[in-house]
């Protein structure tokens, strides 16, 4: 059997683009991956159409293989698109080997270590009695973990163009809701704040500090990744736990996260990581330091599908994010352009039991999408400067 085809798919999906890639072989197998990075699909696109060129007539087979020479076949190695082009081929060619051997995925790493795969849910309303009210029902849905955004973050990530998002504000407006959440939902639930990365370690300690101990379980991405140190100085500052690691594109960005025990949840990404071979291996590490998974699920099916693969056979796993919830609903499982994609019974999703991914697509449904440009919100502090999005 060989690679004859590899084809990338820039597509409009719920509230964004989407890139998926076809891997046909001569044989009439196929098998579909996803591609993380988002806003940036078209440079992951030509990436991928710059892999097929020494990939067509190779085995599917030998996947390890192929991941170290789309690494290292080049000076510059590592980098988003590099790897979240490798995440989408690698995937689809676990897809492909599931189906030759008639196997779903997690069955080629391991077998499943659960049941089931819990996820957890992100309240969208912004701190206020919404939030509570939505909190309360997610809840008494039967929702274990969940995760709450900050003032000012929901505004912003629906703005188009510039929007101002001022971190002190937001921090001064989060708090009390924070701690009348826990009052409300008491500590049967587990409780999570996203900061997406938005505050300078001064800001991230103060928001902390503010909080009585037990108000949060864990607190994202309070600030950007590029040093470590950040991080250890943070982590000297709060006991609260941090879940972080979705925009890490390699074992090695892991390194010092994992190794100097500045993360406590894992918010690995299979589309950007690398794909299944990578994540494993990261995964196993993580088991070693006694880090748990929270992965980081903000894209469609294919996405979904093999990150339950991964969380079914890996023992040190926690929660899948949802982006598909009762109050959340992004539009990224279209069924009429995924008509066979992974389910939930309530707050978990039931594991696939297909051969390969249990994914399947409507190609001419997609061959009628097309990608749309589109841009993340460009913010601004109140004095004109830039801040993350």
């Amino acid at each position: 059997m060989k690679i004859s085809k590899i084809t990338p798919h820039v597509i409009w999906v719920g509230a964004r683009n989407q890139l998926i890639v076809k891997v046909e072989t001569d044989e009439g197998l196929y098998g579909w991956g996803e591609a993380g990075f988002s806003f940036r699909e078209q440079a992951v696109a030509m990436m991928i159409e710059h892999f097929s060129k020494f990939l067509l007539g190779q085995d599917p087979m030998n996947i390890g293989r192929i991941w170290q020479e789309c690494y290292r076949s080049h000076y510059f190695e590592g980098g988003r698109v590099v790897t979240a082009a490798m995440a989408a081929i690698d995937i689809a060619l676990h897809d492909i080997k599931g189906k030759a051997l008639g196997v779903p995925v997690y069955q080629l790493i391991g077998g499943k270590q659960r049941d089931i795969v819990p996820a957890f849910a992100t309240v969208p309303a912004e701190p206020g009695e919404l939030m509570i009210e939505q909190a309360v029902q997610l809840k008494e849905m039967g929702w274990k973990c969940i995760r709450f955004i900050a003032d000012g973050m929901g505004a912003a990530y629906n703005s188009t163009g510039v929007a101002n998002w001022e971190p002190r504000e937001s921090i001064n407006k989060t708090v009390p809701w924070l701690i009348k959440a826990r009052e409300v939902l008491g500590h049967e639930v587990v409780l999570g704040l996203e900061f997406h990365h938005r505050l300078s370690v001064a800001e991230a300690a103060s928001l902390c500090q503010k909080l009585p101990s037990g108000t949060l379980d864990f607190l994202e991405e309070p600030i950007r990744d590029e040093t470590p140190e950040a991080y250890e100085t943070l982590r000297k500052l709060t006991n609260i736990p941090f879940a972080i690691g979705e925009e890490f594109s390699s074992k090695w960005q892991f390194l010092p996260f994992i190794e100097k025990e500045l993360m406590q949840y894992n918010r690995l990404d299979i589309c950007n990581v690398g794909g299944f071979t990578e994540a494993l291996k990261v995964a196993g590490w993580s088991e070693a330091h006694y880090i748990d998974l929270v992965m980081h699920n903000p894209l469609g099916p294919i996405c979904t599908a093999a990150s339950i693969h991964l969380a079914a056979a890996v023992p040190n796993f926690s929660w899948l994010e949802c982006r598909s919830s009762p109050f959340e609903q992004l539009g990224f499982d279209n069924p009429e352009l995924f008509p066979v994609q992974a389910t939930m019974d309530g707050p978990n999703f039931i594991i696939p039991e297909l051969p390969g991914l249990g994914v399947e697509v409507n190609e001419d449904k997609i061959a009628e999408q097309s990608a749309t440009f589109t841009e993340a919100p460009h913010l601004t502090n109140y004095d004109g400067s830039v801040q993350n999005w």
